[in-house]
C-alpha cells in the first residue's frame, strides 16, 4: 500500500468519529426542533410566512460565515459546540418546509372525516395527519442529512474534528491522496446515512400494504439494527476521554501546521499529552486563546496590530512589537513568550519574467499599470487591513481581487492566471517558483515577527513555559523558509519539516 495512503488511513478512524458525531448530534436535534416548528407554522398563517423565511434566510447565508458569527456569539469558544450549532441552524430548512407540505396536503375531508367520528384536533394531528404527512417529512429529512454531512466538513474551521481535517490539509499541502479520502469518506457516509434514512421513509408508506411481507419485516430489522448501532456508537463516542494537557492551536496554511507540529512534538517530549486545533481564522484562534480554549500557538505581530488594536500606521518593527505584547497581555491576559526568530511578511509578489514584461521593481513601479493587473491573495488578504493600508498609501487597485486557498494562490501566478499575489516572504515557493518579491519604498506592509502566545492558565504551568521559550530565537527567516520548502515544493510531510527544525534548535 502506498505509504501516503496508509498515513491517510490510519487517521480515518478518529475523523470517522468526529464527523459522524458531528451530523448525529446536529441532524437530531435539526429534526427535534424543526418538526414541531413546522406543525406550528402548517397551523397558523401568522407564524408560517415569518418561520420560513427566516430558515430560508439563514440557509442564504455563507456556511462559513454562520460558523464564525457562532464562534464570536460563544464568546471566541471552538470545538464541537459552535460546529453543532451551525448545522443545526443549516439542517432546518427541508425539515420545516417539507412538514408544511406534508401537512398541507392532507385532503380537508380526510381531517373532517375524523372530526366527524370524534376525534380531538390533537387526535387527528397525530392519529391522522401526521402519519399521512410522515414521507414527505421524511423526504425532508434526507435532504437534510445529506447536507449535513457535507457542511460538517467545514467544522474544521472552528476545531471540530471531521473530514475537513484531511480535505483543509491535503489542500494547504498539495496532497490528494489526503483530500481524495476525506471527499470519498464524507460522500460514503452520505449516501449510507440517506439510505437508512430511505428505509425508513419505505416503511412508513407501505407500513399498510406490505406490514405482514417478510420483505418488509427484513427492512425492518434492518433499520432497527443500524439506528441502535448508531446511537450505541454515539454513546460510546461522548464518554468523556483522557483530556489532554494542553492543546495547540494553528491557522490554515503550512508555516502554521509546522509550528504547531514543533510545539506538539517538543511538548510531548516533555512528558505532556497534546491536542491540536489546527485550520483556524486568525480571529477564531486568538479569541480561542483568550478564553484558553487553546493554549499556545503562533502569531504574526502585524496580525495583531492591523486586526487587534486596528492600527494602520507602521512605527517600525520594534514599535510594533512592544505595542502588542502590551495588547496582547494587559488588554486580552495573554502571554507572549517571545518571537521565534524569523518574520513571515506580506509582499506583493509576480513572476520574474511577469515583472521584466512590465519593467516593474517596487510597489510604486505597478502604480501605473495597477488597473491592468489581476491580482490574487489568500481568503483574508483583501479584508485585512494591510490592503487597506496598502491601496492608501500607493493609491492603487487592481482589475480584479481574486482570493485564493494560499497554496492555489502560488499556482495560480506560476501559471500566469494571475499578474500578482500576496505573498508570504517565509514561503519556500517563492524561489520554488522563480517569483519576483517587489519592494514596498513607502513602508506600507507591517512588520510580522512569529511569536508565540499561551493561555493565562497554561503559562502557570513552569515546565509549560520552559518547553516553548526553548524556542524562543531559534529559527531563522532562512530556516523557516526550508522547512515550508520541504512541505510545499518537495512533498515532503509536516513530520519532515518538524523533524528539520527540531534538528535546528537542538
Amino acid at each position: 500500500m502506498n505509504e501516503n495512503l496508509r498515513e491517510q488511513l490510519l487517521l480515518l478512524p478518529d475523523y470517522f468519529q468526529g464527523h459522524l458525531i458531528l451530523t448525529l448530534i446536529a441532524l437530531s436535534l435539526g429534526i427535534v426542533i424543526s418538526i414541531p416548528l413546522g406543525i406550528w407554522a402548517a397551523q397558523s398563517v401568522t407564524v408560517k410566512r415569518p418561520l420560513l423565511a427566516l430558515v430560508s434566510i439563514i440557509q442564504t447565508f455563507p456556511s462559513v460565515a454562520i460558523l464564525a458569527l457562532v464562534v464570536a456569539m460563544l464568546g471566541g469558544q471552538i470545538g464541537t459546540i459552535p460546529a453543532v450549532i451551525a448545522l443545526v441552524l443549516y439542517s432546518m430548512l427541508p425539515i420545516v418546509r417539507n412538514t408544511v407540505t406534508g401537512l398541507e396536503t392532507i385532503p380537508s375531508e380526510v381531517a373532517d372525516a375524523a372530526k366527524g367520528i370524534g376525534m380531538s384536533p390533537n387526535q387527528i394531528l397525530v392519529k391522522v395527519r401526521l402519519p399521512l404527512a410522515l414521507p414527505i417529512i421524511i423526504a425532508g429529512i434526507r435532504t437534510a442529512t445529506v447536507w449535513t454531512v457535507g457542511l460538517a466538513t467545514l467544522s474544521t474551521l472552528v476545531g471540530a474534528t471531521s473530514f475537513g481535517n484531511y480535505i483543509f490539509t491535503g489542500l494547504q499541502i498539495r496532497n490528494l491522496v489526503a483530500v481524495t479520502v476525506g471527499s470519498l469518506a464524507a460522500a460514503i457516509m452520505a449516501v449510507i446515512l440517506d439510505s437508512l434514512i430511505a428505509g425508513v421513509q419505505w416503511l412508513a408508506e407501505n407500513r399498510n400494504q406490505h406490514s405482514a411481507t417478510k420483505r418488509y419485516k427484513q427492512v425492518k430489522v434492518v433499520v432497527a439494527t443500524a439506528f441502535l448501532i448508531g446511537i450505541v456508537f454515539s454513546t460510546y463516542s461522548l464518554l468523556p476521554d483522557s483530556k489532554a494537557d494542553f492543546v495547540v492551536g494553528g491557522k490554515g496554511f503550512t508555516e502554521q501546521h509546522i509550528i504547531a507540529g514543533l510545539l506538539k512534538a517538543e511538548l510531548e517530549r516533555s512528558g505532556f499529552e497534546v491536542d491540536q486545533r489546527l485550520g483556524l481564522g486568525s480571529e477564531v484562534v486568538y479569541s480561542a486563546t483568550a478564553n484558553e480554549t487553546v493554549d499556545v500557538y503562533l502569531e504574526y505581530t502585524g496580525t495583531v496590530w492591523a486586526n487587534r488594536m486596528n492600527k494602520s500606521q507602521n512605527p517600525g518593527r520594534e514599535a510594533v512589537m512592544r505595542g502588542v505584547i502590551d495588547h496582547v497581555e494587559n488588554r486580552d491576559g495573554m502571554v507572549s513568550v517571545g518571537t521565534l526568530g524569523f518574520q513571515n511578511l506580506y509582499a506583493l509578489a509576480m513572476r520574474k519574467d511577469r515583472a521584466e514584461e512590465l519593467g516593474v521593481d517596487t510597489i510604486e513601479d505597478i502604480i501605473p499599470v495597477a488597473r491592468n493587473l489581476i491580482a490574487a491573495g489568500d481568503l483574508e488578504f483583501f479584508g485585512r487591513p494591510e490592503w487597506l493600508a496598502l491601496r492608501e498609501v500607493y493609491d492603487i487597485d487592481f482589475a480584479q481581487k481574486l482570493t485564493f486557498d494560499p497554496a492555489l494562490m502560488y499556482n495560480a501566478v506560476n501559471d500566469r492566471q494571475v499578474d500578482l499575489i500576496a505573498a508570504y516572504t517565509s514561503d519556500g515557493r517563492v524561489a520554488a517558483y522563480d517569483l519576483k518579491i517587489l519592494d514596498d519604498p513607502r513602508g506600507a506592509f507591517l512588520p510580522y515577527d512569529g511569536f508565540l502566545i499561551a493561555s493565562s492558565s497554561a503559562a502557570q504551568n513552569n515546565t509549560f513555559m520552559e518547553v516553548l521559550q526553548s524556542l524562543v530565537n531559534k529559527i531563522s527567516d532562512e530556516e523557516i523558509r526550508e522547512a515550508n520548502k520541504l512541505v510545499d515544493v518537495d512533498g515532503g510531510s509536516i513530520s519532515d519539516a518538524v523533524q528539520y527544525l527540531q534538528g535546528v534548535i537542538e
